[in-house]
């Protein structure tokens, strides 16, 4: 906790702070923290108890992904409302735990936008890598009559699902488009150069491109 507090830098922190986050370590520095410590699972529970950002993100980096129970990601998720934190849970941890199958269920229905958001994104990730079973259509339904009045991050969420089913699955690519176009969900988003605008439409049009260039 000490290491993390020395590496702490204002201007960091006033960055991460317009995203909604609460620390202000550079995530290399972090990281090195972590790849130094390597697994360490009983400590990555005790650094998770502090509470604190920046150590919640070494505790994701050092745990040991399939010793949780489904019941501690449930909580975990629930206490994690820092986006940076909550994004790492979910890539880092969740997709790699035996329940994420579960987990994905129990989440997408959840009330709670922040905790639903979770529920999406992991259901984004099958949809690009093992859709068999979804009900893809009814996704489109529910982002169809829910994405445009969604609290932030479950629109995010949910847009990013839009996005993965226009760009996975050809069948469904011009309804795809057609809901971003009429909803314009993140069409007015900044997008640095060089990077792909979260806008639907445009992230579909471009991913597309790219897998037929190559």
């Amino acid at each position: 906790m000490a290491e993390l507090t020395a590496l702490e830098e204002p201007k960091i922190r006033a960055v991460n702070e317009r995203h909604g986050d609460d620390h202000g370590v550079n995530l290399t520095k972090l990281r090195a923290v972590a790849k130094r410590l390597k697994t360490q699972h009983d400590l990555a529970g005790r650094l998770w108890k502090t509470g604190d950002s920046a150590a919640r993100l070494v505790a994701i980096l050092i745990s040991r992904p399939k010793a949780y129970t489904a019941d501690e990601l449930d909580s975990m998720i629930r206490d994690a409302r820092v986006p940076k934190v909550h994004d790492w849970l979910v890539n880092y941890v969740v997709k790699k735990s035996p329940h994420v199958e579960e987990l994905r269920t129990t989440w997408f229905a959840d009330p709670d936008p922040v905790v639903g958001s979770a529920g999406w994104a992991l259901t984004s990730a099958r949809v690009g890598k093992k859709p068999d079973g979804l009900d893809l259509d009814g996704l489109l339904d529910a982002i169809e009559a829910r994405m445009k009045d969604a609290p932030d991050r479950l629109q995010w969420a949910m847009n990013e699902c839009l996005a993965t089913i226009g760009i996975h699955h050809p069948e469904l690519r011009a309804r795809a488009l057609a809901i971003g176009e009429r909803l314009e969900v993140l069409k007015d988003y900044p997008t640095p150069p060089n990077c792909t605008s979260p806008y639907a439409p445009i992230w579909i049009t471009e991913m597309v491109r790219r897998q037929s260039a190559t």
